[in-house]
Protein backbone atom coordinates (compact mmCIF):
# COMPACT_ATOMS: atom_id res chain seq x y z
CA UNK A 1 0.00 0.00 0.00
CA UNK A 2 1.68 3.18 -1.02
CA UNK A 3 1.15 6.05 1.30
CA UNK A 4 1.24 8.92 -1.22
CA UNK A 5 -2.29 9.86 -1.27
CA UNK A 6 -2.46 9.47 2.78
CA UNK A 7 0.28 12.13 2.80
CA UNK A 8 -1.13 14.42 0.33
CA UNK A 9 -4.76 14.40 2.25
CA UNK A 10 -3.03 14.98 5.50
CA UNK A 11 -0.93 17.54 4.14
CA UNK A 12 -3.71 19.51 2.54
CA UNK A 13 -6.03 18.69 6.07
CA UNK A 14 -3.17 20.36 8.62
CA UNK A 15 -3.17 23.73 6.37
CA UNK A 16 -6.89 23.90 6.75
CA UNK A 17 -6.93 22.56 10.64
CA UNK A 18 -3.95 25.33 10.60
CA UNK A 19 -5.66 28.19 9.18
CA UNK A 20 -8.77 27.47 11.04
CA UNK A 21 -7.24 27.29 14.37
CA UNK A 22 -5.43 30.43 13.78
CA UNK A 23 -9.00 31.88 12.96
CA UNK A 24 -10.31 30.55 15.67
CA UNK A 25 -7.49 31.72 18.16
CA UNK A 26 -7.48 35.52 17.51
CA UNK A 27 -11.19 35.45 18.10
CA UNK A 28 -10.74 33.62 21.23
CA UNK A 29 -9.74 37.85 22.47
CA UNK A 30 -13.38 38.64 22.11
CA UNK A 31 -15.04 36.14 24.61
CA UNK A 32 -16.60 38.66 26.55
CA UNK A 33 -19.57 38.34 28.98
CA UNK A 34 -20.51 41.20 31.39
CA UNK A 35 -18.25 39.31 34.15
CA UNK A 36 -15.31 38.80 32.26
CA UNK A 37 -14.20 35.94 29.69
CA UNK A 38 -15.06 32.72 28.96
CA UNK A 39 -12.60 29.64 27.10
CA UNK A 40 -14.11 27.16 24.59
CA UNK A 41 -12.41 24.47 26.66
CA UNK A 42 -14.20 25.50 29.60
CA UNK A 43 -17.60 25.87 27.55
CA UNK A 44 -16.62 22.17 26.25
CA UNK A 45 -14.82 20.57 29.05
CA UNK A 46 -14.58 22.47 32.67
CA UNK A 47 -17.32 24.76 33.47
CA UNK A 48 -20.55 23.41 35.18
CA UNK A 49 -23.92 23.57 33.50
CA UNK A 50 -24.92 26.46 35.59
CA UNK A 51 -21.60 28.25 34.87
CA UNK A 52 -22.41 27.80 30.76
CA UNK A 53 -25.99 28.94 31.69
CA UNK A 54 -24.08 31.77 33.37
CA UNK A 55 -21.92 32.59 30.26
CA UNK A 56 -24.04 32.74 27.87
CA UNK A 57 -27.00 34.54 29.55
CA UNK A 58 -23.94 37.20 30.14
CA UNK A 59 -22.73 37.48 26.72
CA UNK A 60 -22.41 40.75 25.47
CA UNK A 61 -23.01 41.46 21.82
CA UNK A 62 -19.60 41.41 20.76
CA UNK A 63 -19.29 37.84 22.48
CA UNK A 64 -22.16 36.22 21.31
CA UNK A 65 -20.79 37.06 17.43
CA UNK A 66 -17.63 36.34 18.02
CA UNK A 67 -18.78 32.60 19.43
CA UNK A 68 -21.31 32.75 16.71
CA UNK A 69 -17.98 33.27 14.22
CA UNK A 70 -16.07 30.72 16.00
CA UNK A 71 -18.50 27.88 15.70
CA UNK A 72 -18.47 28.66 12.15
CA UNK A 73 -15.12 28.67 12.00
CA UNK A 74 -14.79 25.10 14.03
CA UNK A 75 -16.64 23.52 11.29
CA UNK A 76 -13.90 24.62 8.52
CA UNK A 77 -11.49 23.00 11.56
CA UNK A 78 -13.34 19.68 11.46
CA UNK A 79 -12.88 19.05 7.66
CA UNK A 80 -9.72 19.43 8.43
CA UNK A 81 -8.57 17.43 11.97
CA UNK A 82 -10.87 14.40 11.51
CA UNK A 83 -9.56 13.52 7.97
CA UNK A 84 -6.47 14.79 8.83
CA UNK A 85 -6.23 11.84 11.79
CA UNK A 86 -7.51 9.86 9.88
CA UNK A 87 -4.57 9.97 7.18
CA UNK A 88 -1.88 10.43 9.53
CA UNK A 89 -3.28 6.70 11.28
CA UNK A 90 -3.60 5.29 7.38
CA UNK A 91 0.50 6.49 7.27
CA UNK A 92 1.12 4.83 10.07
CA UNK A 93 -0.69 1.48 9.44
CA UNK A 94 1.65 1.40 6.51
CA UNK A 95 4.62 1.63 8.91
CA UNK A 96 3.46 -0.74 11.35
CA UNK A 97 5.17 -4.31 11.97
CA UNK A 98 2.82 -5.75 14.22
CA UNK A 99 -0.61 -6.87 12.76
CA UNK A 100 -2.51 -6.04 16.20
CA UNK A 101 -1.55 -2.35 15.85
CA UNK A 102 -2.09 -1.81 11.87
CA UNK A 103 -5.52 -3.32 12.67
CA UNK A 104 -6.36 -0.71 15.58
CA UNK A 105 -4.78 2.12 13.57
CA UNK A 106 -7.23 1.38 10.93
CA UNK A 107 -10.03 1.40 13.30
CA UNK A 108 -8.54 4.42 14.99
CA UNK A 109 -8.58 6.11 11.16
CA UNK A 110 -12.44 4.75 10.95
CA UNK A 111 -13.32 6.40 14.42
CA UNK A 112 -12.56 9.73 13.19
CA UNK A 113 -16.39 9.68 11.86
CA UNK A 114 -17.73 9.36 14.61
CA UNK A 115 -15.71 11.93 16.35
CA UNK A 116 -16.05 14.50 13.76
CA UNK A 117 -20.21 13.74 14.05
CA UNK A 118 -19.36 14.38 17.96
CA UNK A 119 -17.60 17.44 17.46
CA UNK A 120 -20.24 18.59 15.00
CA UNK A 121 -23.33 17.98 17.59
CA UNK A 122 -21.45 19.72 20.11
CA UNK A 123 -21.49 22.53 18.57
CA UNK A 124 -25.36 22.47 17.12
CA UNK A 125 -26.14 21.85 21.60
CA UNK A 126 -23.76 25.26 22.14
CA UNK A 127 -25.31 27.01 18.55
CA UNK A 128 -28.81 26.13 20.15
CA UNK A 129 -27.86 26.90 23.62
CA UNK A 130 -26.99 30.52 22.13
CA UNK A 131 -30.82 30.92 21.08
CA UNK A 132 -32.35 30.05 24.46
CA UNK A 133 -29.80 29.45 27.38
CA UNK A 134 -31.88 27.35 29.31
CA UNK A 135 -29.54 23.83 29.44
CA UNK A 136 -31.61 20.88 30.59
CA UNK A 137 -29.75 18.79 32.83
CA UNK A 138 -30.26 15.22 30.71
CA UNK A 139 -28.75 17.52 27.26
CA UNK A 140 -25.59 19.05 29.46
CA UNK A 141 -24.78 15.15 30.17
CA UNK A 142 -25.33 13.82 26.86
CA UNK A 143 -23.70 17.00 25.58
CA UNK A 144 -20.71 16.22 28.01
CA UNK A 145 -20.26 12.26 27.20
CA UNK A 146 -20.54 13.88 23.26
CA UNK A 147 -17.55 15.88 24.04
CA UNK A 148 -15.24 13.50 25.82
CA UNK A 149 -16.21 10.66 23.34
CA UNK A 150 -14.66 13.55 20.21
CA UNK A 151 -11.56 13.96 22.52
CA UNK A 152 -10.95 10.71 23.71
CA UNK A 153 -10.92 9.01 19.82
CA UNK A 154 -8.92 12.18 18.57
CA UNK A 155 -6.22 12.29 21.31
CA UNK A 156 -6.20 8.20 20.92
CA UNK A 157 -5.54 8.53 17.14
CA UNK A 158 -3.11 11.21 17.23
CA UNK A 159 -1.22 9.69 20.51
CA UNK A 160 -1.42 6.42 18.62
CA UNK A 161 -0.14 6.97 15.16
CA UNK A 162 1.93 10.11 15.13
CA UNK A 163 5.24 7.97 16.48
CA UNK A 164 4.50 5.22 14.51
CA UNK A 165 4.00 7.49 10.97
CA UNK A 166 7.64 9.62 12.11
CA UNK A 167 9.34 5.93 12.09
CA UNK A 168 11.27 5.14 9.15
CA UNK A 169 10.28 2.48 7.78
CA UNK A 170 12.49 -0.40 7.60
CA UNK A 171 14.01 -1.72 4.35
CA UNK A 172 13.56 -4.99 3.43
CA UNK A 173 16.76 -7.36 3.66
CA UNK A 174 17.32 -9.05 0.34
CA UNK A 175 17.55 -13.10 0.65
Amino acid sequence: MTTMPWKKLFLFCSGLAAGTAVCMKWLEAGFLTDNGKFTILGLELFYSREKVTGVLHSLTPEGLLVLRFHLGFDFAFMAGVYPGLAALCMIAAGKAGSPLLKRLLYLLALLQLPAWVADGLENYYLLGWLASPAIDSTDFAVYHGIVILKWVIALLALLMAAPVACRRKKRQQPG
